[in-house]
C-alpha cells in the first residue's frame, strides 16, 4: 500500500476504483457484481468516492491515431526566469494550445515539458510556428518525437 493513499480506502473501495479506471461506463449493476456488493451499497460507495474527490470525472478516451493525430511530441521548454509572473504567463498561454495534452513544471534542466499531438511532422511544424514560438518567456525549446508508444495507461495504482 502506498503511503500517499488515503487511509479510509478499504479493499472494496480499491476494487471499485480499479474497475472504474479500466471501464468507467459500466452500469452500477455490473460494477456491483464485479466487486461483490449489493447494487445499493455499491452506489453509495461510488457516490462517496465522487464526493470525496477520489473520482474526479468520467471521460471517453479517444484513439489519437483514428482521430488523425498519431504523432506524439514531447517538448522541453526553458524559460527566461522563474518569477511568479513569468511562470503564470507561460502556464496561462500554454493551456490555450489545443494540441498540448499535458504540461508539467519540472525539476532538472528544463522548466516545463509538454506532451503534444499532431497529424505528422509538418503539422507539428505548424503548431510550433503558430503557438509554441509565441509562448511568453521561452528562451529554449527542444522537441522529441515519439517513435512508438510502448505502454500507456491512465489507471493509477490503487
Amino acid at each position: 500500500m502506498s503511503k500517499n493513499v488515503p487511509l479510509h480506502l478499504d479493499p472494496t473501495d480499491r476494487r471499485i476504483l480499479m474497475v472504474l479506471q479500466k471501464q468507467g461506463r459500466m452500469s452500477n449493476a455490473e460494477l456491483s457484481e464485479r466487486v461483490n456488493l449489493s447494487p445499493s451499497a455499491c452506489h453509495r460507495r461510488v457516490q462517496r468516492l465522487e464526493s470525496d474527490g477520489l473520482i474526479k470525472n468520467y471521460v471517453a478516451m479517444l484513439d489519437a491515431r483514428k482521430m488523425g493525430l498519431p504523432t506524439t511530441v514531447f517538448v522541453e521548454i526553458t524559460l527566461s526566469g522563474q518569477s511568479d509572473e513569468i511562470l503564470e504567463a507561460f502556464e496561462k498561454a500554454v493551456a490555450r494550445i489545443p494540441n498540448v495534452l499535458e504540461c508539467h513544471l519540472m525539476a532538472g534542466t528544463a522548466d516545463y515539458i509538454l506532451k503534444c499531438v499532431a497529424e505528422d511532422t509538418e503539422d507539428f511544424a505548424r503548431i510550433h510556428r503558430q503557438y509554441l514560438t509565441r509562448l511568453p518567456g521561452v528562451t529554449q525549446m527542444q522537441s522529441s518525437f515519439a517513435l512508438r508508444t510502448v505502454f500507456k495507461t491512465t489507471a493509477l495504482p490503487v
